[in-house]
């Protein structure tokens, strides 16, 4: 497994923390050198560009404020720059800010889609052009089962992650021609430092939903991004995998 992903260049947004920095860990865990973007927590990624290299792997952090078409372009070309080539993308960029939409303000909606979906066009859109010379690239975006069941409380979220469903499909057609597969993996409930403090009755609630009987881990969905980053998915494009224990069945 460590020599799936040997000589391969992986970019993930949103890398300092969370499904981010467990996705950067696997890939580069299986060989492919990792560039950490984050946006502020700068300690955060260069820990884990430590504990990558620290584990014989290569890494690099990359501040970028991936919502914007400066930062998504400066993020791909630091990539191709520093490795002369971009395989793998995986857009993982995102936030949330809740409420009933009777009460949700539009600079919380803009925020939600700007950070969620428009940073997935961009950094795409940046990236494509380089693995579409190279004849060959994996995109990887992280939806979530809110944008195919949509929750309460979420509209601008469960908006920017339907979109997201969208565009991979979308840009899949694209650029099939050019060896270049897109594809989508949609977590359930993850266990991460966000979700860890829940209440005890909401997480047993919520638990109760959940046809395996868990909550899925960092590792899980991880693992399943990094499966699509391999050539053992090289026939699979326009797909969402969805990681949630069957929640959504």
């Amino acid at each position: 497994m460590a020599e799936q992903l040997q000589d391969k260049i992986a970019v993930v947004t949103g890398a300092s923390r969370g499904i981010g920095r467990g996705i950067a860990l696997e890939l580069a865990s299986r060989g492919a050198a990792v560039v950490v973007n984050y946006q502020k927590n700068a300690d955060a990624a260069n820990t884990l560009v430590s504990e990558i290299e620290g584990a014989g792997g290569k890494a690099l952090a990359v501040q970028a404020d991936v919502s914007t078409e400066e930062g998504a372009n400066a993020l791909i070309k630091t990539a191709v720059d520093t490795y002369g080539k971009i395989d793998i993308l995986v857009n993982n960029a995102g936030t949330t800010r809740d409420n009933v939409i009777m009460l949700m303000g539009v600079e919380d909606f803009d925020a939600v889609i700007n950070t969620n979906l428009r940073s997935t066009w961009l950094c795409s859109k940046a990236a494509v052009r380089a693995m579409m010379r190279k004849r060959y690239g994996r995109i990887i975006n992280i939806t979530s089962i809110s944008g195919i069941v949509g929750n309460g409380g979420q509209t601008n979220y469960s908006a920017s992650k339907a979109g997201i469903i969208g565009l991979t499909k979308a840009l899949a057609r694209e650029v099939s021609s050019r060896n270049v597969t897109v594809n989508a993996v949609a977590p359930g409930f993850v266990l991460t430092d966000l979700t860890a403090n829940l209440p005890e009755d909401i997480a047993k609630k919520l638990n109760e939903n959940i046809p395996l009987g868990r909550w899925g881990s960092i590792e899980d969905v991880a693992k399943a991004t990094a499966f699509l980053a391999t050539d053992d998915a090289s026939y699979i494009t326009g797909h969402v995998l969805v990681v949630d224990g069957g929640l959504a069945m």
